[in-house]
């Protein structure tokens, strides 16, 4: 393995205890010392305001205190109504539990700089600061409780959970209903648009709804993916005002946590926990902030004042959404989940805000996917410009003319949300992944990967930034140009195509008809927009590569387009050639294409897979990866499209409804579905997913063509 900055390389997973503890200070009475009753048995049992934050790796995972509803018990079930896996979890929900939830079971919050994922048990599992991108301080999502989390729920076991995101906001509602009462609890991450140094924080209340319930509130901090135990202490200070608050402190990472009822202790936990009881109409908060500096910290903030805040901004950028059509509530959700998936500093959308949640139960093709990939480019401007999000639209774009700027013999496939460039991968080998699935990998090794699809990728993007109306700049079109004449050195090279294979490089179909459309977006730009370029070479490499496409590319055999030249297997991106232009959808090479994916690779009926993949574990397919992976919920968005453009409108409809409808109880899609289970598999929530959705709803439902030309010579409405 590669070491990266915070990690540690190789490293003995089953250890216990070989990790030193921290050295007692000179600590005063609301100073936190070492956990004393870890460090041997004959030692003393520390006092109450002594502990470090967290449980020692190695440790049973166990959580202290509270009871849990027994085995078989009638008690812990939870409402799934819209959720893809309404029978995965008929024992009810266990809140006392040490590992993370189904993934469909999590919920988004976001500040438009990085993002939680808070559970149906209360828990917050992952939360990276201050970045999307930067490490954890929650990574119970790919480990245990250890690992860090943030749990607030009922103390007695709860009958059902119901929840919802405010209106179209992502302040998040989540209801227990336990025999005493019922408590809401209400989770909300303030956004910043545009302040770049604001800093990020997580505003957590609990209101009763009726009756008289505890409820515990448990806090683990773990910095570096749960690699770097913080420390520790409870601060009071009285000039110029009384502020009480916890401080975790560890290297460059702090985070400081204020609230009604601060969290004492456990011993021989590494873990802070509070317990209280709120009655009827009474309400607790906390608010946790970070800071670059321990020494200046934030001040506090009214949490019920944020929480307002934070809704209003939500309720605000949603009403610039114009769309009426079928599934309202999918398509608002889905474009406010790519909102909140934009780094509003540049304007970079994350494919995912998580890292490592494995492409099939219990498998090994984990990926980090906390980063802007290129390819996204077309997909997200056409889902936010069709639906009034046009300055959404504007920033993702100067976001790709920023990220592309330079040689572009070095352009990349995917970027940070700042450009950067170097994302080394490695694994952190003391997480076991989520559910076991190992290894932990951060960073993408697929960064330096040759894909030539990229190239038509960003040229069909800034071309459709120009049909739209947003303005060219001399700079945007320099860069395009320098891009095009490296392409004219490296088009007939094979590359990694647009899966991202980490086998050997072919010439895969979809590569190759990204290549006609970056050269045709090129020769249109200068036919249509009067760009100055190569017009008469352009044009001539662009009808070659047509050819060779429609020579090797299609196998008569077959009766379809295939994923690679000379090859027989098939590729749902091959569904995407009408929606570039390359083909017609009533070509009858493309409606046979459609029909053999129909038949190959949607073995469900409705799902469809990338391409095959075998349940062997010891061969390696074309991906050069073993074992299956889940179907890619963007695929079967490509065939609604495909269906719908091939005049088969009222399939394409029934089967937009029967996707929306696997949507998870608050509107949110992983990567991919695992059809055995019922079960989202991949990160989550992805972006690729629900850009598809949007599209899928502009293709049956309305919204701008995807070539139109009418606001060419005008910005539209802003």
């Amino acid at each position: 393995m590669t070491d990266a900055p915070g990690g540690r390389g190789t490293q003995d997973t089953g250890r216990t205890g070989d990790r030193a503890d921290p050295a007692e200070p000179d600590a005063g009475p609301d100073e936190h010392g070492p956990d004393l009753g870890e460090l041997g048995a004959d030692l003393a049992e520390p006092a109450a305001d002594q502990g470090v934050a967290g449980t020692e790796h190695g440790e049973q995972a166990a959580d202290p205190g509270g009871p849990s509803a027994p085995d078989g018990a009638d008690g812990g079930a939870i409402t799934t109504d819209g959720s893809p896996s309404a029978d995965a979890n008929p024992g009810g929900l266990d809140t006392d539990r040490g590992g993370p939830g189904l993934i469909e079971d999590y919920a988004l919050l976001s500040d438009l700089r990085t993002a939680a994922l808070v559970g149906k048990d209360g828990s917050v599992d992952w939360l990276c600061l201050p970045r999307f991108d930067w490490p954890s301080c929650f990574a119970r999502l790919l480990g245990a409780d250890h690992d860090g989390h943030w749990q607030i729920a009922p103390v007695a076991p709860v009958r059902r959970v119901e929840r919802r995101y405010r209106e179209n906001s992502l302040v998040l509602e989540t209801d227990f209903h336990t025999d005493d009462g019922v408590v809401r609890v209400v989770d909300s991450m303030p956004p910043h648009e545009k302040n770049h140094d604001d800093q990020p924080c997580l505003v957590r209340m609990v209101e009763c709804l009726s009756g008289e319930v505890a409820v515990r509130m448990r806090w683990v901090v773990r910095f570096a993916y749960g690699d770097t135990t913080p420390w520790v202490r409870r601060v009071r200070e009285t000039d110029p005002v009384l502020d009480e608050y916890i401080l975790a402190v560890a290297g460059p990472h702090t985070v400081v946590l204020r609230g009604d009822d601060l969290p004492r202790p456990v011993p021989h936990k590494r873990a802070h926990e509070a317990v209280c009881t709120v009655r009827a109409g009474e309400r607790v908060s906390w608010v946790m902030q970070w800071s670059p500096d321990p020494d200046e910290l934030p001040a506090p903030m009214d949490p019920e004042q944020e929480v307002r805040d934070s809704e209003d901004f939500w309720r605000t950028w949603t009403r610039k959404i114009v769309y009426d059509g079928p599934h309202q509530d999918a398509v608002y959700r889905s474009l406010a989940t790519l909102k909140a998936l934009t780094y509003a500093p540049t304007g970079g959308i994350v494919a995912a805000p998580t890292a490592s949640l494995p492409e099939a139960l219990g498998g090994d093709r984990n990926w980090d996917y906390r980063y802007c990939w290129l390819r996204d480019a077309t997909f997200v401007l056409l889902a936010l410009d069709n639906f009034g999000c046009q300055l959404e639209a504007e920033s993702w774009r100067r976001w790709l003319v920023r990220a592309t700027a330079g040689d572009p013999r070095e352009l990349q496939i995917m970027y940070g949300v700042n450009g950067e460039r170097h994302l080394l991968e490695w694994e952190a080998d003391w997480l076991p992944g989520y559910q076991g699935a190992a290894p932990v990998r951060l960073g993408n090794a697929a960064h330096r990967q040759r894909q030539l699809d990229v190239y038509g990728e960003v040229m069909d993007a800034l071309h459709l930034a120009r049909e739209r109306g947003l303005t060219e700049t001399p700079e945007s079109w320099a860069v395009q140009r320098g891009m095009m004449r490296h392409l004219e050195h490296i088009w007939r090279e094979p590359d990694r195509g647009l899966w991202e294979v980490r086998g050997p490089e072919r010439y895969f179909t979809h590569s190759q008809v990204m290549v006609w459309v970056a050269f045709d977006r090129a020769v249109r730009a200068i036919e249509e927009d009067g760009l100055p370029g190569p017009l008469y070479r352009w044009r001539g490499i662009r009808d070659t590569v047509r050819a060779e496409v429609l020579e090797h590319g299609f196998n008569d055999e077959v009766g379809a387009f295939t994923q690679y030249y000379g090859g027989r297997t098939l590729d749902a991106a091959t569904l995407l050639l009408p929606a570039v232009g390359f083909l017609t959808a009533d070509d009858e090479r493309m409606r046979s294409t459609v029909r053999a994916i129909q038949r190959e690779l949607q073995p469900d009926g409705l799902l469809v897979e990338r391409y095959n993949t075998s349940d062997d574990t010891s061969t390696a397919g074309v991906d050069g990866l073993t074992g299956r992976e889940g179907a890619f919920l963007a695929c079967s968005f490509w065939l609604v499209d495909a269906l719908a453009l091939g005049g088969r409108r009222d399939e394409a409809e029934e089967m937009f409804s029967r996707l929306v409808a696997l949507a998870n109880d608050v509107g949110l899609y992983a990567e991919e579905y695992d059809v055995p289970s019922g079960r989202f598999v991949g990160n989550f929530p992805q972006a690729f997913s629900h850009v598809a959705l949007v599209n899928s709803a502009a293709v049956l439902y309305g919204g701008h063509g995807r070539h139109e030309a009418s606001r060419r010579n005008g910005r539209g409405d802003r």
